[in-house]
Protein backbone atom coordinates (compact mmCIF):
# COMPACT_ATOMS: atom_id res chain seq x y z
CA UNK A 1 0.00 0.00 0.00
CA UNK A 2 2.48 2.69 0.79
CA UNK A 3 3.92 1.74 -2.63
CA UNK A 4 0.85 2.45 -4.31
CA UNK A 5 0.74 5.58 -2.36
CA UNK A 6 4.09 6.42 -3.20
CA UNK A 7 3.79 5.92 -6.82
CA UNK A 8 0.45 7.81 -6.48
CA UNK A 9 2.20 10.75 -5.19
CA UNK A 10 4.58 10.63 -7.66
CA UNK A 11 2.63 10.44 -10.29
CA UNK A 12 0.65 13.13 -8.99
CA UNK A 13 3.48 15.16 -8.78
CA UNK A 14 4.05 14.55 -12.38
CA UNK A 15 1.04 15.65 -13.79
CA UNK A 16 1.15 18.98 -11.60
CA UNK A 17 4.67 19.62 -13.19
CA UNK A 18 2.61 19.01 -16.90
CA UNK A 19 0.35 21.05 -16.06
CA UNK A 20 2.69 24.26 -14.99
CA UNK A 21 4.95 23.06 -18.11
CA UNK A 22 1.44 23.55 -20.29
CA UNK A 23 0.85 26.87 -18.38
CA UNK A 24 4.53 28.07 -19.24
CA UNK A 25 4.02 26.97 -23.01
CA UNK A 26 0.61 29.17 -23.17
CA UNK A 27 1.82 32.12 -21.84
CA UNK A 28 4.92 32.24 -23.50
CA UNK A 29 3.88 31.03 -27.02
CA UNK A 30 0.60 31.66 -27.15
CA UNK A 31 -0.27 28.61 -29.15
CA UNK A 32 -0.99 25.16 -28.27
CA UNK A 33 1.02 23.60 -31.24
CA UNK A 34 4.41 23.92 -29.77
CA UNK A 35 6.38 21.33 -27.28
CA UNK A 36 9.29 21.08 -24.91
CA UNK A 37 12.76 21.03 -26.17
CA UNK A 38 15.96 20.29 -24.42
CA UNK A 39 16.74 22.11 -21.47
CA UNK A 40 13.72 23.66 -21.07
CA UNK A 41 13.81 25.72 -24.28
CA UNK A 42 10.37 26.45 -26.32
CA UNK A 43 10.56 24.80 -29.71
CA UNK A 44 8.39 26.56 -32.25
CA UNK A 45 7.71 25.76 -35.95
CA UNK A 46 4.79 25.63 -38.19
CA UNK A 47 4.45 22.23 -37.90
CA UNK A 48 5.61 18.77 -36.13
CA UNK A 49 7.95 18.09 -39.03
CA UNK A 50 9.64 20.86 -39.10
CA UNK A 51 10.82 20.12 -35.25
CA UNK A 52 11.87 16.81 -36.02
CA UNK A 53 14.04 17.61 -39.38
CA UNK A 54 15.80 20.45 -37.64
CA UNK A 55 14.31 23.41 -38.70
CA UNK A 56 12.34 24.93 -35.96
CA UNK A 57 13.85 27.93 -34.79
CA UNK A 58 14.58 28.98 -30.86
CA UNK A 59 11.90 31.44 -29.06
CA UNK A 60 13.02 33.46 -26.44
CA UNK A 61 11.72 32.67 -23.46
CA UNK A 62 11.05 35.78 -20.05
CA UNK A 63 12.95 34.85 -17.30
CA UNK A 64 10.30 34.91 -15.51
CA UNK A 65 8.85 32.34 -17.31
CA UNK A 66 11.85 30.49 -17.42
CA UNK A 67 12.29 30.11 -13.55
CA UNK A 68 8.84 28.06 -13.17
CA UNK A 69 10.86 25.99 -15.87
CA UNK A 70 11.37 22.85 -13.23
CA UNK A 71 14.62 21.35 -14.73
CA UNK A 72 16.35 24.63 -13.96
CA UNK A 73 15.21 24.75 -10.40
CA UNK A 74 16.40 21.29 -9.64
CA UNK A 75 20.03 22.58 -11.80
CA UNK A 76 19.89 25.89 -9.21
CA UNK A 77 18.93 23.85 -6.25
CA UNK A 78 21.16 20.86 -7.16
CA UNK A 79 24.36 23.39 -7.54
CA UNK A 80 23.61 24.35 -3.83
CA UNK A 81 23.26 21.22 -2.16
CA UNK A 82 25.41 19.48 -3.98
CA UNK A 83 29.25 19.57 -2.66
CA UNK A 84 31.83 19.97 -4.97
CA UNK A 85 33.50 16.86 -6.03
CA UNK A 86 37.46 16.78 -5.33
CA UNK A 87 39.26 18.38 -8.11
CA UNK A 88 42.71 15.87 -9.65
CA UNK A 89 45.91 17.83 -9.88
CA UNK A 90 45.40 17.68 -13.50
CA UNK A 91 42.53 19.62 -13.78
CA UNK A 92 44.35 22.09 -11.02
CA UNK A 93 47.48 22.05 -13.49
CA UNK A 94 45.21 22.46 -16.56
CA UNK A 95 43.27 25.47 -14.87
CA UNK A 96 46.55 27.25 -13.83
CA UNK A 97 48.03 26.96 -17.94
CA UNK A 98 44.52 28.47 -18.64
CA UNK A 99 44.99 31.19 -15.82
CA UNK A 100 47.93 31.62 -17.31
CA UNK A 101 47.35 32.21 -20.97
CA UNK A 102 44.63 35.04 -20.02
CA UNK A 103 47.54 37.09 -18.38
CA UNK A 104 49.60 36.58 -21.92
CA UNK A 105 49.65 40.60 -23.44
CA UNK A 106 49.99 41.27 -27.22
CA UNK A 107 53.39 42.73 -28.47
CA UNK A 108 53.06 45.46 -30.78
CA UNK A 109 55.95 45.93 -33.60
CA UNK A 110 57.12 49.09 -32.89
CA UNK A 111 58.40 49.48 -36.34
CA UNK A 112 55.33 48.20 -38.88
CA UNK A 113 55.61 46.94 -42.21
CA UNK A 114 54.88 49.61 -44.53
CA UNK A 115 55.98 52.84 -42.72
CA UNK A 116 59.87 52.89 -42.42
CA UNK A 117 60.89 56.58 -42.38
CA UNK A 118 63.14 57.88 -44.54
CA UNK A 119 66.71 58.31 -43.80
CA UNK A 120 68.95 61.56 -44.83
CA UNK A 121 72.60 61.11 -46.32
CA UNK A 122 73.88 62.65 -43.29
CA UNK A 123 72.12 60.40 -41.28
CA UNK A 124 73.35 57.18 -43.36
CA UNK A 125 76.64 58.55 -43.21
CA UNK A 126 77.00 58.98 -39.23
CA UNK A 127 75.97 55.30 -39.43
CA UNK A 128 79.06 54.16 -41.09
CA UNK A 129 80.93 56.78 -39.10
CA UNK A 130 80.67 55.20 -36.30
CA UNK A 131 80.61 51.81 -37.64
CA UNK A 132 83.65 49.91 -37.11
CA UNK A 133 84.92 49.46 -40.24
CA UNK A 134 88.49 48.28 -39.75
CA UNK A 135 88.24 45.40 -41.80
CA UNK A 136 86.98 47.17 -44.97
CA UNK A 137 89.62 49.53 -44.27
CA UNK A 138 92.57 47.07 -44.63
CA UNK A 139 91.41 46.51 -48.12
CA UNK A 140 90.97 49.86 -49.79
CA UNK A 141 93.16 51.03 -52.68
CA UNK A 142 92.71 54.80 -52.16
CA UNK A 143 95.51 56.29 -54.68
CA UNK A 144 96.55 54.60 -57.80
CA UNK A 145 99.52 52.69 -57.99
CA UNK A 146 101.88 54.62 -60.85
CA UNK A 147 105.67 52.69 -60.96
CA UNK A 148 108.40 53.92 -63.48
CA UNK A 149 107.59 56.98 -65.85
CA UNK A 150 103.89 57.64 -65.18
CA UNK A 151 104.67 57.67 -61.15
CA UNK A 152 107.90 60.13 -62.37
CA UNK A 153 105.34 62.60 -64.41
CA UNK A 154 102.68 62.46 -61.91
CA UNK A 155 105.23 63.58 -59.40
CA UNK A 156 106.34 66.85 -61.25
CA UNK A 157 103.04 67.49 -63.09
CA UNK A 158 100.60 65.52 -60.96
CA UNK A 159 97.49 67.49 -58.92
CA UNK A 160 98.70 67.96 -55.59
CA UNK A 161 99.06 65.44 -52.32
CA UNK A 162 95.50 65.71 -50.42
CA UNK A 163 95.61 67.29 -47.14
CA UNK A 164 97.17 65.03 -44.38
CA UNK A 165 93.96 66.31 -42.29
CA UNK A 166 91.23 65.06 -45.06
CA UNK A 167 92.87 61.82 -45.91
CA UNK A 168 90.07 59.75 -43.01
CA UNK A 169 87.70 61.21 -44.87
CA UNK A 170 89.00 59.71 -48.05
CA UNK A 171 89.61 56.47 -46.88
CA UNK A 172 86.01 56.27 -45.14
CA UNK A 173 84.78 56.50 -48.86
CA UNK A 174 86.44 53.93 -49.91
CA UNK A 175 85.59 51.74 -46.79
CA UNK A 176 81.91 52.43 -47.69
CA UNK A 177 82.53 50.84 -50.74
CA UNK A 178 83.63 47.79 -49.69
CA UNK A 179 80.59 47.27 -47.64
CA UNK A 180 78.04 44.94 -49.12
CA UNK A 181 74.17 45.45 -49.01
CA UNK A 182 73.11 43.78 -45.75
CA UNK A 183 68.90 43.33 -45.80
CA UNK A 184 69.20 42.67 -42.04
CA UNK A 185 70.66 46.23 -41.30
CA UNK A 186 67.98 48.44 -40.23
CA UNK A 187 70.16 51.71 -41.52
CA UNK A 188 70.53 49.85 -45.15
CA UNK A 189 66.88 48.87 -45.70
CA UNK A 190 65.52 52.63 -44.87
CA UNK A 191 68.37 54.07 -47.38
CA UNK A 192 66.42 51.99 -49.97
CA UNK A 193 63.06 52.16 -49.20
CA UNK A 194 63.67 56.05 -49.52
CA UNK A 195 65.69 55.52 -52.79
CA UNK A 196 62.18 53.16 -53.49
CA UNK A 197 60.04 56.03 -52.05
CA UNK A 198 61.43 58.84 -53.47
CA UNK A 199 61.67 58.12 -56.94
CA UNK A 200 58.25 56.65 -57.58
CA UNK A 201 56.64 58.60 -54.92
CA UNK A 202 55.32 56.10 -53.19
CA UNK A 203 54.13 56.20 -49.33
CA UNK A 204 54.15 52.34 -48.25
CA UNK A 205 57.11 49.58 -47.97
CA UNK A 206 58.35 47.90 -50.79
CA UNK A 207 59.46 43.96 -50.29
CA UNK A 208 63.31 43.47 -49.94
CA UNK A 209 63.16 41.45 -53.39
CA UNK A 210 60.50 41.51 -55.93
CA UNK A 211 60.57 42.89 -59.41
CA UNK A 212 59.86 46.57 -58.19
CA UNK A 213 63.79 46.79 -58.47
CA UNK A 214 63.65 45.71 -61.76
CA UNK A 215 61.32 48.16 -62.50
CA UNK A 216 63.28 50.51 -60.52
CA UNK A 217 66.78 50.37 -62.53
CA UNK A 218 68.59 47.34 -60.92
CA UNK A 219 69.02 43.91 -62.59
CA UNK A 220 67.54 41.34 -60.47
CA UNK A 221 64.77 41.13 -57.75
CA UNK A 222 67.52 41.77 -55.28
CA UNK A 223 69.71 45.16 -55.40
CA UNK A 224 72.88 43.67 -53.60
CA UNK A 225 73.55 41.23 -57.00
CA UNK A 226 74.49 45.23 -58.55
CA UNK A 227 76.60 46.62 -56.01
CA UNK A 228 79.44 44.72 -56.18
CA UNK A 229 81.38 47.03 -57.75
CA UNK A 230 81.26 49.87 -55.78
CA UNK A 231 79.41 48.46 -52.56
CA UNK A 232 77.08 50.21 -50.11
CA UNK A 233 78.78 53.40 -51.71
CA UNK A 234 76.49 53.05 -54.88
CA UNK A 235 73.25 53.39 -52.79
CA UNK A 236 74.61 56.43 -50.89
CA UNK A 237 75.39 58.63 -53.95
CA UNK A 238 71.71 57.50 -55.47
CA UNK A 239 70.41 58.63 -51.75
CA UNK A 240 72.19 61.90 -52.28
CA UNK A 241 70.59 62.47 -55.21
CA UNK A 242 66.95 61.91 -54.32
CA UNK A 243 67.35 63.72 -50.72
CA UNK A 244 68.85 66.94 -52.05
CA UNK A 245 65.72 69.23 -52.54
CA UNK A 246 67.93 70.70 -55.35
CA UNK A 247 68.98 67.71 -57.16
CA UNK A 248 65.83 65.63 -56.48
CA UNK A 249 64.23 67.26 -59.36
CA UNK A 250 66.96 66.64 -61.52
CA UNK A 251 66.72 62.45 -60.07
CA UNK A 252 63.21 62.50 -60.57
CA UNK A 253 63.95 64.05 -64.76
CA UNK A 254 66.69 61.05 -65.27
CA UNK A 255 64.23 58.78 -64.11
CA UNK A 256 61.38 59.23 -66.33
CA UNK A 257 63.85 59.48 -69.41
CA UNK A 258 65.15 55.88 -68.11
CA UNK A 259 61.14 55.01 -68.61
CA UNK A 260 61.00 56.10 -72.15
CA UNK A 261 60.21 53.64 -74.75
CA UNK A 262 62.97 54.20 -77.16
CA UNK A 263 65.74 56.32 -75.18
CA UNK A 264 65.23 53.77 -71.92
CA UNK A 265 67.93 52.37 -69.75
CA UNK A 266 67.97 50.75 -65.88
CA UNK A 267 68.11 53.86 -63.64
CA UNK A 268 69.92 52.05 -60.79
CA UNK A 269 72.37 50.66 -62.68
CA UNK A 270 73.75 53.80 -64.70
CA UNK A 271 73.92 55.61 -60.89
CA UNK A 272 76.28 52.98 -60.22
CA UNK A 273 78.26 53.25 -62.66
CA UNK A 274 78.28 56.86 -62.45
CA UNK A 275 79.72 56.04 -58.86
CA UNK A 276 82.34 53.84 -60.33
CA UNK A 277 83.66 56.98 -62.15
CA UNK A 278 83.52 59.52 -59.18
CA UNK A 279 85.87 56.37 -57.71
CA UNK A 280 88.17 56.20 -60.47
CA UNK A 281 88.07 60.07 -60.35
CA UNK A 282 89.07 59.65 -56.35
CA UNK A 283 92.16 57.40 -56.59
CA UNK A 284 93.42 59.34 -59.36
CA UNK A 285 93.15 62.14 -57.29
CA UNK A 286 91.87 64.01 -60.33
CA UNK A 287 89.52 65.48 -57.72
CA UNK A 288 92.71 66.34 -54.85
CA UNK A 289 92.93 70.07 -55.78
CA UNK A 290 89.07 70.80 -55.27
CA UNK A 291 88.64 68.62 -52.42
CA UNK A 292 91.85 71.02 -50.22
CA UNK A 293 90.57 73.77 -51.52
CA UNK A 294 86.84 73.17 -49.75
CA UNK A 295 88.71 71.08 -47.17
CA UNK A 296 86.63 68.13 -47.85
CA UNK A 297 86.09 64.69 -49.29
CA UNK A 298 82.60 63.79 -49.09
CA UNK A 299 80.77 66.96 -50.42
CA UNK A 300 83.29 67.04 -53.27
CA UNK A 301 82.85 63.21 -54.35
CA UNK A 302 79.19 64.05 -54.10
CA UNK A 303 79.18 66.96 -56.25
CA UNK A 304 81.08 65.24 -58.65
CA UNK A 305 78.59 62.26 -59.29
CA UNK A 306 75.62 64.71 -59.70
CA UNK A 307 77.90 66.99 -62.18
CA UNK A 308 78.62 63.68 -63.94
CA UNK A 309 75.16 62.42 -63.85
CA UNK A 310 73.63 65.69 -65.03
CA UNK A 311 76.47 65.52 -68.08
CA UNK A 312 75.37 61.85 -69.56
CA UNK A 313 71.84 62.89 -68.50
CA UNK A 314 72.13 65.96 -71.02
CA UNK A 315 74.02 64.03 -73.77
CA UNK A 316 71.33 61.10 -73.60
CA UNK A 317 68.41 63.77 -73.73
CA UNK A 318 69.63 65.51 -76.38
CA UNK A 319 71.29 63.52 -79.11
CA UNK A 320 68.65 60.76 -78.60
CA UNK A 321 70.65 58.11 -77.23
CA UNK A 322 69.82 54.38 -76.51
CA UNK A 323 70.63 51.26 -74.78
CA UNK A 324 73.11 50.07 -77.34
CA UNK A 325 74.95 53.32 -77.09
CA UNK A 326 75.86 52.89 -73.32
CA UNK A 327 78.56 51.56 -73.42
CA UNK A 328 80.48 54.31 -75.34
CA UNK A 329 78.41 57.30 -73.71
CA UNK A 330 79.41 55.96 -70.11
CA UNK A 331 83.39 56.06 -72.06
CA UNK A 332 83.80 59.01 -73.05
CA UNK A 333 81.38 61.03 -70.24
CA UNK A 334 84.62 58.92 -68.01
CA UNK A 335 86.89 60.63 -70.02
CA UNK A 336 85.57 64.58 -70.04
CA UNK A 337 85.12 63.95 -66.43
CA UNK A 338 88.01 62.84 -65.08
CA UNK A 339 89.86 65.60 -67.82
CA UNK A 340 87.58 68.62 -66.66
CA UNK A 341 86.41 68.53 -62.63
CA UNK A 342 86.67 71.74 -62.10
CA UNK A 343 84.18 72.28 -65.41
CA UNK A 344 81.70 69.96 -64.93
CA UNK A 345 81.37 71.18 -61.46
CA UNK A 346 80.66 74.48 -62.71
CA UNK A 347 78.05 73.57 -65.05
CA UNK A 348 75.92 71.76 -62.22
CA UNK A 349 76.51 74.88 -60.25
CA UNK A 350 75.12 76.81 -63.39
CA UNK A 351 72.21 73.87 -63.72
CA UNK A 352 70.88 74.23 -60.53
CA UNK A 353 71.24 78.63 -60.27
CA UNK A 354 68.83 78.32 -63.72
CA UNK A 355 67.10 75.97 -61.78
CA UNK A 356 66.01 78.02 -58.86
CA UNK A 357 65.64 80.81 -61.08
CA UNK A 358 63.16 79.33 -63.12
CA UNK A 359 64.65 78.50 -65.93
CA UNK A 360 64.33 74.69 -65.74
CA UNK A 361 67.56 73.47 -66.67
CA UNK A 362 67.83 74.06 -70.03
CA UNK A 363 66.04 70.96 -70.88
CA UNK A 364 62.28 70.05 -71.04
CA UNK A 365 61.32 66.21 -70.22
CA UNK A 366 57.79 66.31 -70.15
CA UNK A 367 58.17 64.47 -73.34
CA UNK A 368 60.26 61.77 -71.69
CA UNK A 369 57.32 60.35 -69.32
CA UNK A 370 54.48 60.64 -72.19
CA UNK A 371 55.56 56.82 -73.36
CA UNK A 372 56.22 54.37 -70.24
CA UNK A 373 58.84 51.99 -70.68
CA UNK A 374 58.29 48.23 -70.94
CA UNK A 375 59.09 45.92 -67.34
CA UNK A 376 63.23 45.72 -67.21
CA UNK A 377 64.28 42.01 -67.56
CA UNK A 378 66.98 40.70 -65.56
CA UNK A 379 69.47 40.55 -68.12
CA UNK A 380 68.98 43.79 -69.67
CA UNK A 381 66.30 46.33 -70.85
CA UNK A 382 63.97 45.81 -73.80
CA UNK A 383 63.89 48.40 -76.57
CA UNK A 384 61.93 47.88 -79.68
CA UNK A 385 60.84 44.53 -79.11
CA UNK A 386 64.34 43.01 -78.30
CA UNK A 387 66.30 42.33 -75.07
CA UNK A 388 69.26 44.85 -75.27
CA UNK A 389 72.14 43.97 -72.71
CA UNK A 390 73.74 46.84 -70.78
CA UNK A 391 77.45 47.67 -71.08
CA UNK A 392 78.48 48.73 -67.91
CA UNK A 393 82.07 50.30 -67.11
CA UNK A 394 83.46 47.56 -65.59
CA UNK A 395 82.76 45.58 -68.94
CA UNK A 396 84.93 48.23 -70.91
CA UNK A 397 88.51 47.02 -72.16
CA UNK A 398 91.28 48.93 -70.47
CA UNK A 399 92.71 51.39 -73.12
CA UNK A 400 95.59 52.33 -71.03
CA UNK A 401 97.92 51.07 -68.78
CA UNK A 402 97.85 52.15 -64.96
CA UNK A 403 94.13 52.70 -65.52
CA UNK A 404 92.22 52.65 -62.02
CA UNK A 405 90.69 49.43 -60.69
CA UNK A 406 87.24 48.99 -59.65
CA UNK A 407 86.29 47.73 -56.44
Amino acid sequence: MEGNNGSLAKEEGFNGLAQECRKTENLTNGCSNSIPGMNGLILEGPNHNDQVNGNSAFKSVPISALKQNWLLQSLAAGRKNHEEPEVSPELLQAREQWDALECIQPVLNEDPIGHTPLISFNEALQHFQTTDLSECLKNIQPTLRRTGLAALTHFLFGPPRLHRELQEERDLVFAIAQCSLDHSQKVHTRVLQTIYKRLTGSRADCPHYGPHWETLGFQGMDPATDLRGTGFLGLMHTLYLVMDPETLPLARDIYKLSQHQTQNFPFCVMSINITRIALHALREEALTKECNRRQQVVGVLNDFYVATFLSLYQTWKTQNKTISDSGFVLKDVETFAKKNPKQLLRRLEGFLRERRTGGGGGLALESASQNPSPRLGPSGVRNGGKQMHFTGVCELPPEMEGEARLI
